[in-house]
């Protein structure tokens, strides 16, 4: 082989891995009100846990811009601190565009631009709504005790009030509990179904791992992703965990 041949491989060997790079990546722009200046983290909520990616600048518009080549499909966190955050699910080749507050990305965020990305907006839109009934509910708790503390009600108007929150807190579990079951059901096979599995309602899990019928979830989950994406990392992880699961309420 000459040399010229051999740099005529070596190019088509390095176009075909800068094609193969550009197809694996998506970018994610847009526009954080009250965030110039500021930065932002991205990180992949890997199979393992968090896995820090890179820290994106917002220029003096509150414009921000980042591309990276995703060595497989995942789901990414873009935060400007723990509680603070926007989940994305980019596919290869897509513009996530989101918007937001600075100060409130999680409740004020937008996105456009990703199918699976606008998926996992509407589970946190609705799970938004479950935690503002939340926060009324504490309220009305902490009203009615200071009320009682100034005499102005008595113990059993606050046991009668007790017994209305605790009601519509039930309620508010159920209508949470009720529409992450429907979210797996309706997009089985995408990512985003691990974060509909794991989410909380008041620091309890919708989808409890102590209740034996769990495991019904967690095997709709796993069905989903080894039909849609057998290979990827997440559903090989997460097919463990699954086995774990059983084994442990085979104990109990």
């Amino acid at each position: 082989m000459t040399r010229k041949t051999i740099a005529l491989a070596a190019m088509a060997a390095t176009l075909a891995l800068t094609a193969a790079c550009g197809r694996n990546k998506f970018t994610i722009s847009g526009t954080i009100d009250g965030g110039a200046g500021h930065t932002m983290w991205l990180e992949e909520i890997a199979p393992d846990g968090p896995l820090f990616i890179d820290s994106i600048h917002i220029d003096s518009r509150g414009h921000f811009k980042y591309s990276y080549s995703m060595p497989y499909r995942s789901l990414y966190n873009l935060h400007t601190t723990a509680d603070n955050y926007i989940v994305t699910l980019p596919d290869y080749g897509e513009n996530v565009k989101v918007r937001g507050q600075w100060d409130n990305l999680s409740l004020s965020y937008t996105v456009e631009g990703s199918q699976e990305s606008a998926l996992l907006w509407q589970l946190q839109q609705f799970t938004n709504d479950g935690s503002k009934v939340l926060l009324a509910l504490i309220d009305t708790t902490e009203l009615y005790a200071q009320l009682l503390f100034d005499g102005k009600i008595t113990q059993d108007d606050v046991l009668r009030k007790k017994e209305e929150t605790d009601s519509m807190y039930r309620l508010a579990f159920e209508e949470q509990q009720d529409y992450v079951c429907r979210f797996i059901e309706e997009n089985s096979g995408s990512l985003s179904t691990l974060i509909a599995l794991y989410k909380p309602f008041n620091n309890r899990l919708l989808i409890d791992t102590r209740d034996p019928g769990s495991i019904d979830w967690y095997d709709l989950v796993l069905e989903g992703l080894q039909q849609n994406c057998p290979d990827n990392p997440h559903t090989l992880h997460f097919k463990n965990t699954t086995e774990h699961l059983r084994s442990s309420l085979a104990r109990q």
